[in-house]
């Protein structure tokens, strides 16, 4: 679909700030809500065993002190976006999604 710099355009747009983090290295202090995101898999398809077509997938991390955050529900109407689970951590509500982009 596109590169990942115009992913996270797009992400920071869904969250309406600028709390969107690419692989944030450990120990680094995140503002919430934010949204988290890593690349998880580079999909590929193939034809005459030659990869021809390659998209990459990320896994988005949506974190909320909000339990009833309106954020996950704007992620969720992203294209090609999956919702995988929820859970609390730290009392920060975490909401998964696996996105193709």
């Amino acid at each position: 679909m596109g590169t990942r710099l115009e992913l996270h355009t797009l992400l920071t747009t869904v969250l309406g700030s600028s709390n969107v983090y690419f692989q944030p290295p450990s120990g680094f202090q995140l503002s919430y809500p934010c949204i988290v995101y890593e690349r998880s898999r580079i999909l590929s398809d193939s034809a005459d065993n030659i990869p021809y077509k390659h998209e990459n997938k990320y896994t988005v991390t949506v974190m909320d002190e909000d339990p009833d955050s309106l954020i996950p529900l704007q992620v969720s109407k992203l294209p090609r976006c999956s919702h995988d689970r929820a859970f609390k951590s730290d009392q920060l509500n975490h909401d998964v999604f696996s996105l193709i982009y």
